[in-house]
């Protein structure tokens, strides 16, 4: 499966967090995410990423780009609901926008994010792959 990974500045230490707990399931699968993220979680957890530019610089229209294209099955998406309101927010709303018009399972919160990563590991996204 491939998976998308964002964090806002504020929940990047909880993603790298998220992926040095989940290493072992997340190892198994196509991993993207923006530059820094990227480069954080590859530095904490050794995990190998498909990094996009830094989000600011395009890597969320990148990455919502793929969403478009269905060519990711799951995205976690770490984000700050007390950041000041800027361009993100626009970009929060499209990447959120686009996985429910393509009906991409999408956590915005670690909650959400185990409950599918674990969900993932035992099987029951395999819905996707008969979906595409």
């Amino acid at each position: 499966m491939n998976i998308g990974l964002i964090a806002h500045d504020a929940k990047k230490k909880l993603m790298q967090n998220f992926c040095i707990a989940y290493r072992g399931i997340l190892d198994k699968h196509e991993l993207y995410a923006t530059e820094t993220t990227g480069r954080l979680i590859e530095e904490a957890a050794g995990l190998n990423l498909h990094k996009y530019l830094a989000g600011h610089l395009g890597g969320e229209q990148q990455l919502g780009a793929q969403i478009e294209a269905d060519a990711l099955d799951l995205v976690i998406f770490l984000r700050d609901p007390e950041s000041p309101i800027t361009h993100e927010q626009s970009s929060n709303r499209s990447i959120v926008r686009l996985c429910d018009i393509h009906n991409i399972p999408l956590a915005t919160n670690l909650a959400t994010a185990e409950l599918l990563i674990k969900s993932l590991d035992r099987g029951d996204m395999e819905w996707r792959e008969m979906y595409k």
